[in-house]
C-alpha cells in the first residue's frame, strides 16, 4: 500500500520559478537601493542588451547606461550573489527583486513587502545603514508576538527590519 503523502508528491508539479516584481519610477536607483540594502547583486544584461541593439530588436532610447554598461531603461533585477544566473542573458536563476518602470505613482499601503532579517541584536544598526542608504523609518513595533520596524525604501515602498 502507497502512503497517500507519497501519492501526491509523485503526482505533484515541480517547483515554480519566480521573481518578485516591484512597479518604481526609477528602476536603477531602485536596484541600487535593493542591491545594497540585501548585499545582492544588480544583473548585468549588458551582453543581451547588445545582442537585441545589434540585431535591431530594441532601439538605443529604450537602454541606459547603468555602472558602466548598457542595460535596459525600464527594467533592471537584483540577484542573490550565490545564486545561479544565465551567463548569455545575465538573468538569475534564483533569489531575484525585478524592478519595472511604470507611469504612476504609488499610491497606497503595499499588500506584500520584504521582512529583513539581519540577525540578533543587529537591527538597530541595520536600521541605521538602510537608512544611509536612502531608506527612513516610518515606525518601530513592539507586539506580543515580537519587535521590528517599519521602514520605507527610496519610492515609499515599505519594508520591515527584524
Amino acid at each position: 500500500m502507497t502512503h497517500p503523502s507519497a501519492d501526491a508528491a509523485a503526482s505533484a508539479p515541480a517547483p515554480v520559478h519566480f521573481k518578485l516584481v516591484v512597479d518604481a519610477a526609477d528602476p536603477h536607483a531602485q536596484a541600487d537601493f535593493w542591491a545594497a540594502a540585501l548585499g545582492y547583486l544588480v544583473e548585468d544584461n549588458s551582453a543581451l542588451v547588445g545582442k537585441l541593439l545589434a540585431a535591431g530588436a530594441v532601439g538605443a532610447e529604450l537602454t541606459v547606461e547603468s555602472h558602466g554598461r548598457r542595460a535596459f531603461r525600464d527594467l533592471i533585477a537584483v540577484r542573490h550573489p550565490d545564486d545561479p544566473f544565465d551567463a548569455e542573458s545575465g538573468s538569475g536563476l534564483g533569489r531575484r527583486l525585478l524592478f519595472q518602470r511604470v507611469p504612476e505613482a504609488k499610491t497606497g499601503k503595499n499588500r506584500l513587502h520584504l521582512d529583513l532579517h539581519p540577525g540578533p541584536g543587529r537591527r538597530e544598526a541595520e536600521v541605521a545603514r538602510l537608512e544611509r542608504l536612502g531608506a527612513r523609518v516610518l515606525r518601530q513595533v513592539s507586539e506580543p508576538g515580537g519587535t521590528w520596524t517599519v521602514l520605507s525604501d527610496p519610492e515609499g515602498n515599505e519594508f520591515c527590519v527584524q
